[in-house]
């Protein structure tokens, strides 16, 4: 049984060689010729309507560029490219938007001055008006000082110089050295007092300037502020000429009168 199995398998095996060497065989052989014929002339047609498109196809472009340089080359008749152009409306006119002025505020501008010296001037956009509003303060607080430090030394050496008091001499601290005390007392006394007077007078007067610069940076601020809008044009113009006016019923003058007429423009 076991022999009849293996003779069975290598003939099974034999057969299946045998075919597949048919279909092979069958694959392999060639195409009739009335077949081979009929291919090549599909081929033939296709490669004829391919070359034939093709060539259309650039005789077309090159029309086209022809068409467009001769188009290029013909004279433009400004008349006839106005008229293609579309109308465009008033309402779609491109508008530029107008910058704004900066215009300040009276009232913002005074406060801002009454609060911060120099503060309206500088919302105002005036810078250059800071260093002249600050050099007035600084002045002021320089004579200020001054004048309270030389007013207090010649209050003291007058109150030294009047009390009889041997050991209060700082008066003497005022005078030049080896300088005759006793001989010119009195003269010493009108001299101290005249000067104690003159700082404190002069002490005084900063204070007030110290304060009419600190009033007339707010009045400049407010001032500056309300003539932001004021029209500042070439407009504005005065002529004066001669000009003759006629007398009225009432006017016992007989003809007209003569003088000159002074006219303003805005």
């Amino acid at each position: 049984m076991k022999c009849d199995y293996n003779i069975y398998k290598v003939w099974t095996l034999a057969m299946l060689m045998a075919l597949a060497g048919a279909v092979e065989a069958f694959a392999q052989q060639p195409l009739p010729r009335s077949q081979q014929r009929r291919e090549r002339m599909e081929v033939a047609e296709a490669t004829g309507d391919t070359l034939s498109a093709g060539l259309q196809r650039a005789d077309t472009i090159a029309r086209a560029n022809r068409a467009n340089m001769e188009a290029l080359e013909a004279p433009i008749d400004s008349a006839e490219l106005t008229a293609q152009m579309p109308a465009i409306e008033p309402e779609e006119m491109p508008v530029e938007e107008e910058k704004m002025e900066f215009i300040p505020d009276p009232t913002k501008a005074t406060w801002l001055a009454v609060i911060f010296p120099g503060g309206g001037q500088i919302y105002n956009r005036k810078y250059w008006k800071l260093p002249i509003i600050y050099g007035g303060f600084v002045g002021c607080a320089y004579a200020l000082t001054w004048n309270g430090q030389m007013y207090d030394d010649y209050s003291q050496a007058y109150l030294d110089i009047m009390d009889d008091n041997p050991a209060t001499d700082s008066f003497l601290d005022l005078l030049p050295p080896g300088y005759p005390v006793e001989a010119n007392m009195d003269y010493l006394k009108r001299v101290i007092k005249r000067k104690k007077d003159t700082y404190r007078r002069y002490r005084d007067m900063s204070i007030f300037v110290f304060i009419g610069v600190y009033a007339i940076s707010i009045i400049d601020a407010y001032v500056d502020a309300e003539l932001a809008s004021f029209d500042i044009s070439k407009d504005l113009s005065m002529k004066v000429k001669p000009t003759m006016i006629q007398n009225n019923q009432y006017d016992m003058r007989q003809g007209n009168s003569y003088g000159l007429q002074c006219s303003l423009k805005f």
